[in-house]
């Protein structure tokens, strides 16, 4: 056989010597264009990719680390938008888990305020004719011997067993009074004035204890407002049952319908208790189905001995004194510029209408907000800051508006910003200074401040209302010195929450 070279050199000379051309280098000729073409291009996309490359060395390095920004700020954008929308649904979550809760406590308040609010004006009426300082002197002394009763109670039994007994006791005393208002007793208008004093604020002390024991302290933030909101709301409705069925039912069944309405709170205390028991399995708290043990005196002595109670005792008793002058002086103004009852009457219900209207607006738009934000630094602060500024303001001009515009401010602040931050604060104690002390600070030093300044402003009145109004201002300073210690304190850790936290560390 041929070799292929010389096959292929004797095929090449017979189509030369025929005078045609070999077809395989036809083949070769038409091949030749192809790959010079493929290889142009080739270069030409090997200098394309080379010179984007030098425009990238060669570019600025400010560019560069923009390019490289843009990048890291877009992956950024798109973990924050899914983070973002992560939070929101846990937010969704947070809020379908609080929202129970938040109704049963806001209806809560809202029964026990409404009951509370019919019985005022029957206590107004019956209180009126009566020595205001030897009523509040009655009402302090009730307060103490009261107090060891309840300390017992708390102490010996669990919370589903007092929180019921204390409001049962409240239904019965009504029951029983109404029986006494059809009948002529000389000393029922005296006792009843104590009672409705003493219940007010056993009853809503008790209330915000047992709120401490469903919500913490970022919950109470946050809802403590509308909690507020619905207890104002109760303050609308239960002066408007009172006038409205006062003459058709008379003032004794009144009574019941207020009894009624605490027994409405009692459901809303066994629908509310599931969340205590849960807040409390969390956290890993101790139980509120246990009974609290201790001393029966627990609460003079956890005041006297813990700062930041000892600093809420203080806050609430130059509250109390601020707003005690104001009320006195107020209706020694009120009756030297309005002669007739009926215009005094018309001032006080002018004046009461806007107190509620201004409260729930705030509880609603801005307790929350201050709350949430800021914490209870300016809702201590600026109640403090604005009854201080009035009372100079009353000092210099003593006249009916300007006293009704700082009523307005003083009780307003009070409902409205300064009770839910102080409330708040017992969302982080132990249920011992929840119950015990926090009920020595709602009523015997309540009480002690009413009876001290009532009798202090007998004493004033005799030196004019710049006296008096001069003397406000002075614990107005105290009580924004209080709160400023309240604030200061509250800022550390409490003992308990150092206990958790210790209990909760790694060993």
């Amino acid at each position: 056989m041929l070799r292929c070279s010389e096959a292929q050199r004797g095929f090449a000379g017979f189509f030369r010597s025929v005078g045609t051309v070999d077809p395989m280098s036809r083949a070769k000729t038409r091949s030749a264009p192809r790959k010079a073409a493929l290889h142009d291009q080739g270069r030409r996309r090997a200098g394309d990719r080379l010179r984007f490359a030098r425009r990238g060395r060669g570019a600025p390095v400010e560019n560069r680390l923009s390019q490289s920004a843009t990048s890291v700020k877009s992956a950024q954008s798109a973990r924050d938008d899914a983070g973002a929308s992560l939070g929101k649904l846990a937010g969704l979550r947070g809020a379908l888990r609080e929202f129970p809760p938040l109704i049963w406590a806001a209806l809560y308040f809202f029964f026990l305020l409404t009951g509370y609010y019919i019985l005022r004006p029957v206590r107004d009426a019956m209180g009126s004719t009566q020595n205001l300082q030897l009523l509040f002197t009655g009402t302090f002394i009730c307060m103490l011997l009261l107090q060891p009763i309840y300390g017992a109670i708390v102490s010996r039994y669990a919370r589903r067993v007092f929180l019921p007994v204390v409001y049962l006791f409240f239904i019965a005393c009504l029951a029983g009074f109404w029986w006494i208002f059809n009948r002529d007793y000389a000393w029922k208008n005296t006792v009843f004035f104590i009672w409705v004093a003493v219940f007010n604020l056993f009853a809503v002390s008790v209330f915000w204890s047992y709120m401490a024991d469903v919500f913490r302290n970022i919950e109470a933030r946050r809802l403590y407002g509308y909690i507020g909101a619905g207890g104002t709301m109760g303050g609308f409705l239960g002066p408007v049952i009172t006038r409205s069925l006062a003459e058709q039912i008379g003032v004794a069944n009144l009574l019941l319908v207020s009894a009624a309405l605490i027994g409405l709170c009692l459901y809303c205390i066994v629908r509310l208790a599931p969340y205590a028991r849960r807040r409390e399995i969390e956290d890993g708290t101790r139980s509120g189905e246990e009974a609290m043990g201790g001393s029966i005196l627990a609460g003079l002595r956890l005041v006297w001995e813990r700062p930041v109670l000892r600093a809420m005792a203080a806050l609430l008793f130059f509250g109390v004194g601020v707003g005690t002058l104001l009320y006195n002086e107020q209706a020694a103004i009120a009756r030297t510029y309005f002669a007739t009852p009926e215009a005094r009457t018309s001032y006080y219900a002018s004046l009461d209408l806007a107190i509620n209207l201004t409260t729930i607006l705030v509880q609603v738009f801005l307790t929350r907000f201050l709350l949430v934000r800021y914490g209870i630094a300016p809702l201590l602060l600026i109640p403090a800051g604005a009854i201080f500024l009035g009372y100079c303001l009353l000092a210099a001009a003593p006249l009916p508006l300007l006293v009704a515009i700082v009523q307005v401010a003083t009780r307003a602040g009070e409902f409205s910003l300064a009770k839910p931050a102080r409330e708040t604060v017992y969302t982080r104690v132990d249920r011992e200074s929840r119950y015990k002390a926090k009920a020595v600070i709602d009523t015997v030093i309540y009480r002690a401040g009413d009876l001290t300044f009532v009798w202090l402003h007998k004493g004033l009145a005799m030196l004019g209302s710049t006296a008096v109004f001069l003397t406000g201002a002075a614990l107005a300073a105290g009580l924004g010195l209080a709160a400023w210690s309240l604030i200061r304190l509250q800022k550390q850790a409490l003992p308990e929450e150092q206990a958790a936290q210790g209990a909760a560390e790694p060993r």
